[in-house]
């Protein structure tokens, strides 16, 4: 699944198309797919910031359940070449602005956190309880990332979009855990 990543400033118009897979022992089966032409935030992909992750970028989710876990790929095509990428996956789909994505999926939710305090407590925004997406690109712009996670997603208890930040990697330390600067980039996933 290649998923054009749109520009939210009226940057010409893109064609995309999105699946998710979950395989057959799983609970439920799911592949959808769209195609959506414009550049405005109504769009299944959106770049916010194109000096980070150009317009016609192409990016791919996919999301493999069993029993006992869940799988999260995603691969990119045509960002910026030789580059590290922070990406995960919030809990809103894409809107206007990067915000409306709120916060990061966690599994277990953060107490602390709310809507204006992020998580940043390692206990809880970590590699294992958040989806992290994290990457480097090649010459050619292109790279992959995979979550092997110990939970899986059902209905309201889903991530609902991923986003590609402007920070190279995300932040592990205390205060700061789960950071990733800025958000440039937003694809928004259907409920699995």
């Amino acid at each position: 699944m290649r998923i054009p990543l749109l520009a939210s400033a009226g940057v010409g118009a893109c064609a995309l198309a999105l699946a998710v897979a979950v395989p057959a022992a799983a609970a439920s089966s799911h592949n959808v797919s769209a195609t959506v032409f414009g550049a405005d935030s109504g769009s299944k992909a959106v770049t916010y910031d194109p000096a980070v992750v150009p317009t016609g970028a192409q990016m791919s989710v996919n999301i493999s359940q069993a029993a006992d876990g869940t799988v999260v790929a995603l691969e990119v095509d045509g960002l910026l070449p030789n580059r590290g990428y922070a990406a995960h996956a919030h809990v809103n789909p894409c809107g206007a602005t990067g915000a409306d994505a709120g916060p990061h999926f966690q599994h277990a939710v953060d107490p602390a956190a709310g809507p204006d305090r992020p998580s940043v407590d390692p206990a809880y925004a970590n590699a294992d309880n958040e989806v992290w997406l994290d990457q480097q690109t090649d010459a050619n712009g292109d790279g992959r990332a995979e979550a092997e996670l110990p939970f899986t997603f059902a209905g309201n208890r889903s991530p609902r979009s991923v986003v590609v930040h402007a920070a190279e990697a995300t932040a592990t330390d205390a205060g700061h855990a789960g950071s990733a600067g800025d958000r440039a980039a937003c694809i928004t996933l259907p409920v699995t």
